[in-house]
């Protein structure tokens, strides 16, 4: 058994008993670099980016048992706005405005649409495949989010600061990546490591994400249409093709 100090982003500090004397945990910090991002701009907000480990082997690192999570809709916003999860995992979408919603995504990763539903409903969608899914509304284009859904349970997302900590990994040797919605994937393939993971804690080097290259590009509604001028305002328009 070994005891552990932990450090929360709050600056609280816990003194823990480790369930098992195999497992550690793997910290870093993440920092943004030409940034055209408001919040990293003027607030230095280093939030959102997910760290992960992956077996050195290539072997998929499946979590167990049933696993949810929520992404909810509030102020025609989707809460996280990033999301990490494994493989399976189902994600609840409560709209919790007084108007109609209607979730998609049709990019890379797992295509779905929620369709149409009222205020204070759900809609649920199990995520079986490796991916990032780029999410959006079909009746309100400025709503948008990212579920970055893994083969593994072992990841985390940085916090303002950019500190970010993934808990409980078993030691053996792992690929860490990360992933950030402004990067390119020649830019996120490059900061691609090898990590070994003891009864130790690993504290990892700073991490560098750039934004250099990135384009933001306008998204299509669900049809593969432009949304029409009055999409944004809160009602029921502009759904069908």
């Amino acid at each position: 058994m070994i005891w552990q100090l932990r450090i929360f982003s709050s600056g609280v500090f816990l003194l823990t008993l480790a369930t098992s004397a195999s497992a550690a945990s793997v910290s870093g910090r993440v920092e943004l670099v030409s940034s055209h991002g408001a919040n990293v701009r003027k607030h230095t907000d280093y939030s959102g980016v997910v760290a992960w480990l992956e077996s050195a082997a290539g072997t998929p690192l499946v979590a167990a048992g049933a696993r949810h999570a929520q992404m909810i809709q509030k102020n025609k916003t989707f809460l996280p706005h990033v999301l990490a999860i494994s493989m399976g995992t189902v994600v609840d979408f409560p709209n919790f405005d007084p108007i109609f919603h209607n979730a998609f995504s049709n990019y890379n990763g797992q295509i779905f649409d929620i369709g149409l539903y009222a205020p204070g409903s759900t809609k649920s969608i199990a995520f079986r495949r490796e991916g990032v899914v780029r999410v959006f509304c079909n009746i309100h284009p400025a709503m948008s989010a990212v579920i970055v859904v893994l083969r593994s349970p072992y990841f985390a997302l940085s916090a303002k600061n950019g500190s970010f900590q993934i808990m409980d990994v078993p030691s053996g040797a792992y690929r860490l990546h990360v992933f950030h919605e402004r990067a390119t994937e020649q830019t996120l393939a490059a900061l691609t490591r090898p990590i070994d993971v003891t009864e130790e804690s690993v504290q990892l080097a700073p991490i560098q994400v750039s934004e250099n290259g990135y384009l933001e590009l306008p998204h299509q509604n669900k049809f593969g249409k432009d949304y029409p001028p009055a999409s944004d305002s809160g009602g029921y328009v502009g759904t069908k093709p």
